[in-house]
């Protein structure tokens, strides 16, 4: 059985020996992340700087909970403001993989640029094990590259340290618990945020029609998993097609957008199996994406499909 307690100890102590100057550590506000962060936080104290990149595709609200969480943690942090840096750089791009690398690339130069500044030499990072094995190597196909592993520039300059590489994400939240960590049972996002969950091109009119309606997602599994109506989902959000469908207006006819709700219960997040959400929580979620949001939204879809044959993010 994985021991928390011990492998915490063991892993400050080979941290303290592994990062012998200053760090700086990629921190989304995630489990992962941010359990990297209060390890690492332990080991080298203020010699680690952490560091939130605003990309302009995070989740409602994330800005103000990130800072908030970092203030009671009691870290050295820093927010940085690259939204219009990766809006820029992802101008014109549909295809998946060349999203998540060039977000993986973007990140890795903020960091640096923040490195420099801070004249650190490491970069710590939450990658755990399904992250790796899913970016596939010369043994493996990739699935999907990770930001955090397929997206990385062969040429960059800073030392790379992962304290949970080995780890799958129910093992995270075992370690979250122990440290008494927030955000241990907060469900997974994905490095790239909301440009994957644009399905095409992510512009900024895109990711705020999605983060609109992964709100409303996230609002009601929660509130219906909290009355006892059902289990919580192990992750839940939406997604905007690339398409349009024919609606009615009042009595004309008219087109408007796509919006798919994904909803799935893992342990790992290797595999999983659509969430079964009553129908009186699946019209609700419908009725607010088509009436509440100011996008043009007159449709929206469920996904029952299982990990596999299909990923949970549909990118």
């Amino acid at each position: 059985m994985f021991d928390a307690k011990g492998f915490v100890e063991e892993k400050v102590e080979e941290l303290r020996t592994a990062i012998p100057g200053r760090a700086i550590i990629a921190c989304s506000g995630g489990v992962d992340s941010t359990v990297a962060a209060d390890m690492v936080a332990k080991a080298i104290g203020d010699r680690l700087l952490t560091v939130y990149v605003d990309t302009g595709l995070m989740r409602k609200g994330e800005n103000q909970y990130v800072d908030e969480m970092f203030r009671r943690l009691g870290i050295n942090y820093e927010i940085v403001d690259a939204s219009e840096e990766f809006f820029k750089a992802l101008k014109g791009v549909s295809e998946p993989e060349r999203k998540r690398k060039i977000i993986g690339e973007r990140f890795i130069r903020v960091f640096e640029r923040k490195a420099k500044e801070f004249h650190a030499e490491y970069l710590v990072q939450g990658t755990i094990a399904p992250d790796w094995i899913e970016s596939g190597d010369h043994l493996r196909d990739t699935i999907k590259s990770h930001h955090n592993v397929g997206g990385l520039p062969e040429d960059m300059h800073l030392q790379l340290v992962e304290p949970l590489r080995d780890l799958y994400k129910d093992e995270v939240r075992k370690v979250a618990r122990y440290l008494g960590i927030e955000v241990c049972e907060r469900q997974p996002f994905p490095g790239p945020a909301l440009a994957i969950r644009v399905i095409g091109e992510a512009t900024p009119d895109a990711v705020e029609i999605v983060r609109d309606a992964c709100a409303i997602v996230e609002e009601e599994l929660e509130k219906a998993s909290d009355q006892g109506k059902m289990e919580r989902p192990w992750q839940y959000f939406a997604v905007l097609l690339p398409c349009q469908s024919v609606g009615v207006h009042g009595d004309r006819r008219a087109y408007g957008k796509t919006i798919a709700i994904r909803a799935v219960s893992s342990i790992d997040g290797m595999s999983a199996a659509y969430s079964r959400i009553p129908h009186d929580v699946l019209e609700r979620m419908s009725t607010r994406i088509t009436n509440e949001m100011k996008a043009d939204v007159n449709r929206v879809v469920y996904d029952i499909t299982h990990k596999p044959p299909a990923t949970i993010e549909w990118e």
